[in-house]
């Protein structure tokens, strides 16, 4: 029987990286990126767009989300590799494919941090007015001195990371389990102050109609607030027994955050007084509600312990999610590094196994970040497409590999993947769509330059992989195809030309055909297998022993 050693973990071979995270330090990554600015702003959010039919949308979503992370169970646990959503659809699809696929990763996980600190400050502003502006045309958005607490933020991050995974572990997981604790204490109270009448209140139970689910299922920011599950993926060079460790960490992770998120909706919305909805959740008239709901709603309902708890928790449960994603981020580029897309200056490590250009890169990007959206809301727009799309990669490679190498071990099997894998995939397709063809233009823009800039990169490696079009084919069809929806459609911006359930019918039916076309064009078993074994079996050794 084997067991996890408890002698120090080794430097698994071939890399700098180091077997330093166990079950727990895994779980708490992903469950610390689950809960983190979203669980303050999101009910809310997602009350104004759609009413106390916000629940529907939480649950479907987490619906959705428990597919998606059960795909990115059986991957991490069949290839556990440093950055693995960067580097899956490189196996299954080659470098064309995974330089898109793996930008699209490195470009969510990168934005991530700069959008919890701009949480944290958000709710610091209660305290400190100075950081946000209060008026005028930059309402919302922060102050130059707000900027200079972002970059002490940001590079706080940055140093607890430098200190080690192992460190970083400890840390996190500390920091998780108030994060868990301080949401299901706010449940437990703020349901001694349950008026059922709320959720037929304010026009009545659904006043916007299904297209109101759906656009709080993305616009609103409620996929947002679910991600983060495939932290346990993109630590998994760095994981002990991660065959084992990564499935339980996933789903647990998962199934934990979707129960927490849709209790705090339903009491956020039943602890609501009735003064508050006079006018419908868009026109609630507190503005501590509207800046800080839930320690607002605690303010206003006679609880002011409460409103001090979650005000401090306010920067505390942000901030740990910053933390991880910074980690999170490095991870990313590592993994591009070890495929040859980024320069081999991202793969080198110091002699604590940390990714050190890595590290500095994502806190320069964190940085630009706050120029073009400097506020919460904008970002999260353009991370929520960044993300899906990220995980739009996943269900294509997992279909692949069924088909490339059927018989290799499946530490974790997900049960019906030939159903759920094309499901997932059409899953992250609308949710991309529901984003809204506003952010999904400017992504498309990102999206280019990030694909100059690789390009510039992979000109100066003699050593860069092979460009292997013809696997990767159905990619620009995939993402032409995805944009000209978006601008038919009536989300964020679109045209409206397709009317609701024709879209998601127009959606489900592209994503299909690209999903079948990918299937049809994957690599060659011998060719996929030829790329696993040169990068990821080194990475794949575990500390343990029998």
């Amino acid at each position: 029987m084997a067991t996890e050693s408890v002698a120090a973990p080794e430097r698994a071979e071939g890399t700098g990286l180091r077997r330093d995270v166990g079950f727990v330090g895994l779980f708490m990554a992903s469950e610390g990126s689950i809960i983190g600015s979203g669980w303050l702003f999101e009910a809310l959010g997602a009350a104004i767009l759609v009413g106390s039919a916000a629940i529907i949308s939480w649950v479907l979503a987490g619906i959705a989300v428990i597919i998606l992370a059960l795909v990115h169970a059986e991957l991490g646990a069949m290839y556990p590799v440093a950055g693995g959503t960067a580097r899956f659809p490189h196996y299954a699809y080659g470098s064309v494919a995974g330089i898109s696929f793996g930008f699209f990763s490195w470009l969510q996980a990168a934005t991530v941090a700069p959008i919890e600190v701009l949480a944290v400050e958000g709710y610091a502003s209660y305290w400190w007015p100075a950081l946000i502006h209060a008026s005028g045309p930059n309402k919302g958005l922060i102050t130059p001195l707000g900027y200079g607490v972002a970059v002490v933020l940001m590079a706080i991050f940055t140093v607890i990371n430098f200190l080690g995974v192992r460190w970083l572990a400890h840390t996190n997981s500390g920091i998780t389990w108030w994060k868990i604790a301080i949401p299901t204490f706010a449940i437990i109270v703020l349901f001694t102050q349950f008026h059922g009448s709320n959720f037929t209140a304010a026009g009545g139970f659904m006043p916007e109609g299904m297209k109101g689910v759906f656009a709080a299922i993305s616009s609103g920011g409620i996929v947002f607030a679910y991600l983060g599950f495939e932290q346990a993926d993109q630590l998994a060079g760095e994981a002990r027994n991660p065959q084992r460790n990564i499935p339980r960490a996933i789903i647990g992770a998962v199934l934990l955050g979707v129960v927490i998120y849709c209790l705090l909706e339903i009491v956020f919305i039943g602890a609501l007084p009735g003064s508050q909805l006079l006018h419908g959740f868009a026109k609630i008239p507190d503005q501590n509600i509207v800046n800080g709901p839930f320690a607002g709603l605690a303010g206003i309902v006679g609880l002011g312990w409460l409103a001090f708890l979650l005000r401090v928790d306010a920067v505390i449960s942000p901030g740990g999610t910053g933390l991880i994603y910074t980690t999170s981020t490095s991870r990313v580029s590592y993994g591009l590094a070890r495929n040859r897309y980024y320069p081999q200056i991202f793969a080198r490590t110091d002699r604590r196994g940390v990714p050190w250009f890595g590290l500095i890169f994502a806190f320069i990007v964190g940085l630009v970040a706050f120029l073009p959206f400097p506020s919460w809301y904008k970002l999260v727009g353009l991370v929520t497409a960044a993300s899906v799309l990220m995980y739009a990669g996943a269900p294509l490679a997992m279909g692949a590999f069924r088909r490339q190498v059927p018989d290799a071990n499946r530490p974790y099997r997900m049960p019906g993947a030939d159903v759920l894998a094309p499901i997932a995939f059409i899953i992250a397709n609308l949710i991309i769509y529901w984003t809204g063809w506003d952010t999904l233009w400017k992504l498309g823009v990102v999206i280019v330059g990030g694909y100059v800039l690789i390009g510039i990169a992979m000109t100066f490696d003699k050593e860069r992989p092979k460009l292997e079009w013809g696997s990767a084919v159905w990619l620009p069809f995939y993402l032409i195809g995805m944009g000209v929806i978006s601008w038919l459609g009536g989300f964020g911006g679109g045209t409206g030309h397709l009317g609701l359930w024709w879209d998601i019918l127009a959606v489900a039916l592209f994503s299909l055909l690209i999903y079948y076309g990918a299937m049809a064009t994957r690599l060659p078993s011998e060719k996929m297998q030829e790329l696993v074994s040169r990068q990821a079996l080194p990475e794949a050794q575990t500390a343990t022993s029998s």
